[in-house]
């Protein structure tokens, strides 16, 4: 039987029809179909709201606006702090249509291991400590492997100085005076009396800066005592357990006087899922004149003679505290 051959209007009817279904599918639900869009708008992603971003427009019509948009579902996972091109549907409503750039992205794995962006185009992270809740070099140490393996600039901020007193001083006292010997800038400061708040804002300036830390270190504070407009929440420490409540449940980007702040979930532990051996030992920066030394080349750095770790650890060139963190660490990566 042969085939039915259609009409002019026919195939143009087929035709807007396969348009229309297109047009649908790259369009994402409950947004305005892209003949209902304006002209396409640079924009920076501020904050999410489940499945809404918080876009900030960087284009001279409506610059400094905020909109709620939906992204099209071609795109990667967008996350605060990314440039993005978009196009608006309503007074204050608008669809993610491109990724613009980014430079980088702050990530952390999840329970099964994958990579899940915090922050992107970022210029230096803040991991924050407090004496209270009790912070561990361990811990301090794989916010900062995670951070030199991005390439980004940490700096270490303890974070409420009217908390230390004479049961914790010691452990404060002792990570402040290892990671500045090894080279880290640390800022010691009290987001509640307003100490070392200005230290802190000049060596931001002009960048834009990620907090990370345990809940219930201040990070939200912070943000406030560096003077946000739109105050962070804050919340208090857990009862009987000194663990902070997780008052940031999704990141944020603070417009401040000469920076850019960005408040991310506070998490308890940084797992290091995603990283190599090799990754783990640059991210120990002053192991880095030892790398190729141990007599071994598959040198554990643990019992071996000749390693040239142990050596420098005796020889006290390092830290045994760091060499021990490192050795945990590594273990931890082995039994993954």
């Amino acid at each position: 039987m042969s085939k039915r051959k259609l009409s002019k209007q026919q195939q143009s009817r087929i035709a807007q029809n396969q348009q229309s279904r297109q047009t649908r599918n790259s369009t994402p639900n409950k947004s305005p179909e892209s003949n209902q869009l304006g002209a396409e708008c640079s924009g920076l992603v501020i904050s999410h709201f489940g499945q809404q971003l918080e876009v900030e427009s960087t284009s001279e019509a409506n610059i400094g606006q905020l909109y709620r948009c939906y992204q099209r579902s071609n795109l990667p996972r967008l996350v605060t702090g990314d440039t993005v091109i978009w196009r608006q549907g309503g007074p204050n409503s608008g669809v993610i249509v491109a990724l613009d750039s980014r430079q980088n992205a702050l990530s952390r794995p999840n329970s099964l291991g994958e990579l899940k962006p915090i922050a992107s185009n970022i210029d230096l992270v803040m991991a924050v400590i407090a004496p209270v809740p009790e912070p561990f070099m361990n811990m301090v140490d794989r916010y900062l492997v995670a951070i030199e393996c991005l390439n980004l600039q940490p700096i270490l901020v303890v974070n409420k100085l009217d908390l230390i007193n004479p049961l914790n001083r010691e452990n404060i006292d002792n990570m402040v005076n290892i990671y500045e010997k090894i080279g880290y800038s640390v800022f010691q400061v009290s987001a509640q009396e307003g100490t070392g708040i200005d230290s802190l804002m000049q060596a931001l300036k002009s960048r834009t800066g990620v907090f990370v830390g345990q809940s219930g270190v201040g990070k939200s504070s912070l943000i406030n005592a560096l003077g946000a407009e739109f105050r962070a929440k804050t919340g208090v420490l857990s009862v009987g357990k000194e663990k902070g409540t997780h008052t940031t449940t999704t990141s944020r980007l603070f417009h401040l006087k000469d920076c850019n702040l960005i408040d991310s979930p506070g998490i308890r532990d940084f797992s290091l899922w995603h990283i190599d051996d090799q990754q783990l030992f640059d991210g120990f920066t002053e192991f880095a004149k030892f790398a190729g030394q141990c007599k071994f080349r598959d040198c554990s750095h643990q019992i071996e003679p000749g390693c040239a770790l142990l050596t420098a650890s005796e020889q006290g060139d390092i830290f045994t505290e760091r060499l021990e963190s490192y050795l945990h660490i590594k273990q931890s990566l082995a039994s993954r």
